[in-house]
C-alpha cells in the first residue's frame, strides 16, 4: 500500500522577530521566517554560499514552545508540513506562495 508523505525538515536562523496573532477562540498563530544556508564548490573550485528563506506558521499547541520565547537571530529546527497558496494581486494576477506549516518547533534552551 502505497503512503502519502508531506514532511519537512529545516534548521536554521529566525529572520526576522515573530509575529503572533491571538484569534477570538484565545488559540495563537505566529509566523516568521527561517534562513538556510547551503555551500557549493564552483567548477573553478572556489565556494559559493547561498541562503534560502522559508516561511514558517505554526498554530499554539502543548506541542509546540511558548512563541513569545522565538526571537530574531535564534537558531531553531522546524518540523512540519508544505503548504501552498494561490491568490490574486489588486491587479488580478495569479500569485502563489509555500509555507511551512510548523507541527513541532525547538528552541536552543527548551530542545523540544
Amino acid at each position: 500500500m502505497e503512503r502519502n508523505v508531506n514532511k519537512v525538515e529545516i534548521a536554521g536562523i529566525v529572520g526576522s522577530e515573530p509575529k503572533i496573532t491571538t484569534m477570538e477562540s484565545g488559540a495563537s498563530i505566529v509566523r516568521f521566517p527561517v534562513a538556510t544556508n547551503e555551500v557549493f564548490k564552483l567548477k573553478d573550485g572556489s565556494f559559493r554560499e547561498e541562503t534560502s528563506w522559508h516561511s514558517i506558521s505554526a498554530w499554539s499547541s502543548k506541542t509546540l514552545p511558548d512563541f513569545s520565547k522565538i526571537k530574531k537571530g535564534m537558531f531553531v529546527e522546524v518540523i512540519g508540513r508544505l503548504k501552498y497558496f494561490k491568490y490574486k494581486t489588486k491587479d488580478g494576477d495569479d500569485r502563489f506562495s509555500t509555507e511551512i506549516v510548523a507541527l513541532k518547533i525547538s528552541l536552543p534552551e527548551t530542545n523540544h
